[in-house]
């Protein structure tokens, strides 16, 4: 990434060379001016208003305008030297617990990376003392013609500088707030503090732009001349609805939603219990072995049978046998 400022971290009588690196990056779609006749550009040109005639830009210098009207022309040499402390170094004045910067006052988010290796040694000190102690770290440092205020934090093991608004640059919120008396009862209180448990959290790496998503595919048609796909149209009306009512729907569709899945198991369970108990398993076990006898009557029918004509056949045998014996024994008495 490239280094958009070059300087030093001061921390007490430590120096940390630093190189101030953009953090943040931006996605928007920009668009140019155009001449809807004709698609033709439009172009600013700059003008001398007393020469009326256009400059160049090596020609534009920076200049404030005085209460009366007077221009009093600063150049580059002027901001550089100006006797600050913070134009070249970010000058820690502080370490306070992280909850003591009102969000309102964050501003561009830079990393801040060690410049060389010289400063590998200061940057992780600074680093682990900061986790260590739970802290940011308060800082002035001048960028862009102006001394600003910072944030130092830890990120994974970088560290980060938030630019912070000045304390008077943040405005009061005078006005903002209905002016009316209203009163909120603990019932009410009770059921958006329900809705914010059932929505629960999110991922916010799960987020994305989907305006952005939307334009580019609009865009995407048109360049290729094709009729870009309707959207759906999400607005809703502003009618006022019964706050009581509008939170109980909401905690009950939520509910709805979430413990679909959980409602759904219990009910299917007592329906699977009838099934595999065992008082049906000595009918299965009884048809098994009806099933069983049946099929083994069979065998011991023919083989009942084949035993019995072999019986037959050993007793006709047993009586020719005895038939010869006695055809036999008569022979030999009269011989």
């Amino acid at each position: 990434m490239r280094s958009i400022w070059n300087g030093a971290i001061s921390f007490g009588l430590v120096s940390i060379p630093i190189k101030l690196v953009n953090a943040t990056e931006s996605h928007s779609i920009s668009f140019r001016q155009i001449h809807t006749e004709d698609g033709g550009r439009i172009k600013y040109r700059k003008f001398c208003d007393l020469e009326d005639r256009e400059v160049s830009t090596a020609e534009i210098g920076k200049g404030y305008e005085d209460a009366d009207g007077t221009i009093v022309p600063i150049t580059d040499d002027d901001l550089a030297s100006l006797p600050l402390p913070t134009a070249k170094t970010i000058e820690i004045v502080a370490f306070v617990p992280a909850d003591r910067i009102d969000p309102l006052q964050m501003d561009a988010a830079y990393y801040l990376a060690a410049g060389g290796a010289a400063a590998a040694k200061p940057y992780t000190l600074l680093r682990e003392a900061l986790k260590r102690s739970n802290k940011v770290a308060i800082a002035k440092y001048a960028l862009r013609g102006r001394e600003r205020l910072g944030m130092l934090r830890v990120v994974d093991d970088a560290i980060a500088m938030h630019a912070l608004l000045w304390p008077d640059e943040v405005r009061a919120p005078e006005g903002v707030a209905p002016e009316t008396d209203v009163t909120v009862n603990d019932k009410e209180l009770d059921l958006a503090d329900a809705l914010m448990n059932t929505l629960g959290e999110v991922d916010l790496t799960d987020l994305h732009d989907e305006y952005r998503e939307a334009l580019e595919e609009v865009l995407a048609a048109k360049a290729t001349g094709d009729t870009p796909r309707s959207l759906p149209d999400h607005a809703r009306s502003g009618k006022v609805l019964d706050l009581m009512a509008a939170l109980e729907k909401s905690v009950k569709d939520a509910k709805e939603t979430r413990t679909e899945e959980a409602e759904v198991k219990p009910l299917r369970s007592p329906k699977k219990s009838p099934r595999t108990p065992k008082t049906p398993d000595p009918k299965k076990s009884t048809s098994t072995k009806r099933t069983t006898t049946k099929k083994t009557q069979t065998p011991r029918k023919s083989t009942s049978t084949k035993t019995t004509s072999e019986k037959a056949t050993t007793k006709s045998t047993a009586t020719t046998k005895k038939a010869t014996r006695k055809r036999t024994t008569p022979q030999k008495r009269t011989a």
